[in-house]
């Protein structure tokens, strides 16, 4: 099978290096405040990107990291401290991210503790050779962590979305695997409890949730690249 750096950009290197953190800490502070004073996320971020000639790519960094505060409190108070025996999981969200892990590409560290990536679905997912991987990496996490059932959601418009599921299926582990193909994940996983993605929206608007990415990362991908913004932002 080919290799894929899923979500390899060569630019990063250098828009997300050292030499530009000082310039996307002080974007970063600006898009706090208009975003604390009730300015949604595109509007504040286009009018600072342009302030201080941001690319594409670190505008919509920008807009993944950062989160105002109304927002950071209730997903706190929502959030699990450990896991439950069941879980509910973006498959999509979570499984693409840990490829981009494992692929040595950019990861981000959000206000809200998660990490998420850039690498984007838009309709189209391949199975690459990081997936089996991904995917093996997950269930054993799920099982050290004694989760008992996970239940995957998959975008069923979403291309080769039938093989990520048998992938999953054929898995043997002890956490009992569950995949169902939705045609709308993110309103079904928003009405949801016990949930694992680092959508901003869903993590709005569901029961619970549990920060398996982060865990997940830490524990198989210790040397994953996360870029993090200096603190504090408030």
């Amino acid at each position: 099978m080919e290799i894929v750096r899923r979500g390899y950009e060569p630019k990063d290197a250098v828009e997300f290096g050292p030499k530009a953190l000082q310039k996307l800490n002080a974007a970063a502070q600006e898009l706090v405040f208009l975003m604390n004073r009730g300015y949604d996320t595109k509007t504040a971020s286009t009018f600072i990107g342009n302030h201080h000639l941001l690319s594409e790519r670190q505008r919509l960094a920008l807009a993944r990291i950062v989160s105002a505060q109304e927002a950071l409190k209730t997903r706190e108070e929502k959030q699990l401290a450990s896991p439950p025996e069941s879980l509910v999981l973006d498959g999509f969200n979570t499984i693409i991210t840990l490829e981009v892990a494992l692929s040595g590409s950019l990861l981000l560290e959000g206000m809200d503790g998660t990490i998420r990536d850039l690498a984007g679905l838009r309709g189209s997912y391949r199975i690459v050779d990081k997936t089996v991987r991904a995917v093996e990496l997950l269930l054993n996490r799920l099982d050290t962590l004694g989760v008992r059932e996970a239940l995957f959601f998959l975008d069923r418009q979403v291309s080769n979305s039938g093989r990520l599921r048998a992938l999953l299926l054929e898995s043997e582990h002890a956490v009992r695997v569950q995949v169902e193909l939705h045609p709308g994940v993110d309103g079904q996983l928003s009405r949801m409890k016990n949930v694992v993605t680092t959508d901003a929206i869903i993590l709005d608007k569901c029961e619970s949730w549990y920060n398996l990415n982060r865990d997940l990362i830490a524990q198989a991908v210790p040397d994953a690249w996360i870029f993090r913004l200096a603190p504090p932002l408030t």
